[in-house]
């Protein structure tokens, strides 16, 4: 987990948000509270490192209608949702939804804190392989037109044989193509090679 994550609270019950912020303080995180998704919205800021912890039923913008908004403007700030027990089926659409956990009232406060964790770990991971593809675009740009076709057939699992008789070039052009592939990408294997494809993918996770 980061330094700088926080966990963000948003609960209607001022007694709930206080006791949840005592307790999360205890274990030395980072905790803000919001009486309403309102207030949370005109100071939170996209990028923030955290998770956000939601009661269900909220008056104005409910829980599950703000984990909808946050999830159409492209933020991608761990949910968690705290539920009452009639609200189980719409915190279990909520998880389908992308939610990464609901927790049930009466909770018991480790499986809380286990819950704000595993969601810290998830948002830093996802922040890493984030990341991770910026820069894989970054070097993917500095290729050419060649050296993306090389690059593509070499992934795929091709020799230079094959990958000279696809291009009707020689396969002293070929592993001269694949040289400065593997330096421009500062790929120090294959297998690396073969990962940064796998994450530079338009379907992959981001």
């Amino acid at each position: 987990m980061t330094n700088d994550a926080t966990v963000f609270v948003v609960d209607d019950d001022q007694a709930m948000r206080t006791s949840l912020q005592w307790l999360i303080e205890s274990t030395g995180m980072s905790v803000q509270t919001y009486e309403s998704a309102d207030v949370f919205l005109a100071s939170y800021y996209p990028g923030r490192a955290g998770c956000l912890l939601l009661d269900v039923r909220m008056p104005g913008m409910s829980g599950l209608e703000l984990q909808g908004y946050l999830a159409r403007q492209g933020y991608r700030l761990p949910v968690i949702l705290i539920t009452g027990h009639g609200d189980v089926a719409m915190a279990v659409k909520a998880m389908k939804a992308g939610a990464v956990d609901f927790i049930e009232k009466p909770f018991h406060d480790e499986d809380l804190l286990r819950s704000i964790r595993n969601a810290l770990e998830f948002d830093r991971k996802h922040r890493a392989n984030r990341s991770a593809k910026a820069d894989i675009a970054i070097r993917l740009a500095e290729l050419t037109p060649r050296e993306h076709e090389v690059m593509a057939m070499v992934t795929e699992g091709k020799s230079n044989r094959e990958i000279a008789t696809a291009l009707g070039v020689s396969a002293k052009t070929v592993e001269a193509h694949r040289a400065r592939v593997m330096e421009k990408m500062r790929a120090d294997s294959l297998a690396e090679l073969v990962r940064m494809a796998l994450l530079a993918a338009p379907d992959s996770p981001s």
